[in-house]
Parts: C-alpha cells; structure tokens; sequence
C-alpha cells in the first residue's frame, strides 16, 4: 500500500555505525522504530534528544536524491523497479581516507572530501529517477529562500527541485540540529570517542535506499540495493 507523503533515496549505513546512528537520533530508519536515548559522556539523555530533533525525523542516512512527492503518472513500483535498474548499473564507491566527524554550516555531520564517482553517484539518481518526481510547489519553492541562493543552486532548485545536487552535492550524514558553536562543540567531544572507531577506512558505498516518509512525518526504510555495476 502506498501510504508515503514523500520518496527518498538515502545511503544509510549497515551494522555497528548504524546502531549507533540510529540510537543518537532516536530514531530506527531500518525498523521505522522510536529508541530511548541514553546519556552519551556528560550529556543526558533530554539534552541529546533535544539537539538531535531535526535529523531524528529522517533518520540516519547521507541524501542521494533529496525528498519528493511522486508524480502523478508515476506509481511506488515503477520507482522501486527503476532503482533496482540503476542499483544494478552503478558500481560501488570507494571513499578513501573514509568519513569524518565535523560541522558543515553549523550541523555535526559525518562528510568526506570531495568525491567525483560519489557526485556522480547523486547526479546520476537524481536525474534518471526525475521522472517520478512531482513538480516543486511554489509554496515549496519559496520555502528554500531562492533569492538567497546563487545562480547554479537556483537553476538546481528549478529543474531538479533542490538548490544542492549535481555539483552542489556535498555527501554528509547529519548527527544533530544548527547549533551554536558551544553547543557543537560539545556533540563533537561526546561523539568523537564512542563513533571515530566505528569508521572504517576507506569507506564503502555500496547500497542505495529507497526511503518513504509517514503520514508524521518520519523517514522509513522501503528497500536497499547493493550497487552491483
């Protein structure tokens, strides 16, 4: 039954780092299953789940193709069935040096240095899976502030619905809310001991989600594809 208000496509994680992922945020993107937060060094548990309440909704993931209602001469098959095409098509990324714990524009995030076969993975999705994506509202186009963006996000947010795609991609994993710079400070000291050793190097990619978004608004794991190209 197709009960999604919106489609994703996500590289989430698998084994320890998900676990842990997933118990930061509170939420199980795989299971589709609230978890209790813990206290992480000298954050409790309330103070964790406030930082993290933006992410916690998505889910921990890395954006391959930014959220979209579905067209309407589109079905929740024919999406599944075309990334299962492109799955098969796409080999696996090899990031060298892996990722690493950091802020990018004030949110503690996992990134990576710039990766061209990693852009290219995003591009490629985001422009062979367009087809199933509704038109942008112009409620949802204001709502991404244009006039603030520059020329080349702009001309993204028009044609592919998002200011950053294609060579605006930057691949992140996001672990907590904009916070101000103590307060990041903080997330990175908690984090850095318990979620570095989890981190391996050269990092791989080497699967694609198909993630829907519930009626409150909480990300859910519909399929995985191994890149098998």
């Amino acid at each position: 039954m197709e009960n999604w208000k919106r489609y994703a496509i996500y590289y989430t994680a698998t084994g320890a780092l998900a676990e842990f992922g997933a118990a930061w945020l509170g939420w199980d993107i795989a299971t589709g299953g609230e978890l209790a937060h813990q206290g992480f060094g000298q954050m409790d548990a309330d103070e964790i789940a406030r930082m993290t309440a933006t992410p916690r909704r998505y889910g921990f993931h890395a954006t391959l193709k930014p959220p979209f209602a579905l067209a309407s001469n589109s079905n929740e098959t024919a999406l599944r069935q075309d990334l299962a095409a492109i799955a098969a098509r796409r080999p696996p990324v090899t990031v060298s040096g892996g990722l690493r714990l950091s802020m990018l524009d004030g949110f503690p995030a996992l990134t990576c240095t710039a990766h061209p076969p990693l852009t290219a993975l995003a591009a490629y999705l985001v422009r062979d899976l367009d087809r199933h994506r509704a038109p942008l509202s112009e409620a949802d186009r204001a709502r991404r502030n244009p006039d603030r963006l520059s020329p080349e996000q702009r001309a993204n947010l028009d044609r592919w619905g998002y200011p950053w795609v294609m060579e605006q991609f930057r691949f992140h994993m996001t672990l907590g809310n904009r916070l101000p710079d103590p307060e990041a400070a903080r997330v990175l000291e908690t984090l850095r001991p318990r979620l570095v050793p989890l981190l391996p190097d050269p990092h791989v990619i080497d699967t694609v989600t198909l993630a829907g978004e519930d009626m409150q608004g909480r990300f859910h794991m519909i399929d995985r594809h191994a890149l098998t190209g």
